[in-house]
């Protein structure tokens, strides 16, 4: 058995584990589920998951993910829209930073 995706999704759980106590320490943040990963929520509106890649997925305007660069999530082959998909690779500075913007967006579209 292949255990690379789970070693990535883990590497992807832990590092998400360690950005949690900053976003959870804003106002209406907390922990919630999607698409059976645990991610972090704005008043139970999901803008931040870990994927089984490792990856991070957040929420964000179509415009923001293109200017980003980001590539949108698939699902069942059909690209999500408002979902970005940000590489594991691209380090946990990239991840704290386009997951605030991705805290402000849904904050600010979630009465």
């Amino acid at each position: 058995m292949n255990d690379v995706p789970r070693v990535e999704r883990e590497a992807g759980r832990r590092r998400l584990d360690e950005m949690a106590p900053e976003l959870l320490a804003r106002p209406d943040v907390a922990i919630g589920r999607m698409f059976g990963s645990d991610g972090v929520s704005v008043r139970g509106k999901l803008f931040a998951f870990v994927a089984n890649s490792g990856s991070l997925v957040v929420k964000l305007p179509e415009a923001r993910i293109d200017e980003l660069q980001l590539d949108n999530m698939v699902m069942r082959g059909r690209p999500m829209r408002e979902w970005a998909v940000v590489p594991f690779d691209d380090g946990v500075d990239r991840w704290r930073e386009i997951a605030g913007e991705a805290h402000a967006f849904v904050d600010s579209i979630t009465p």
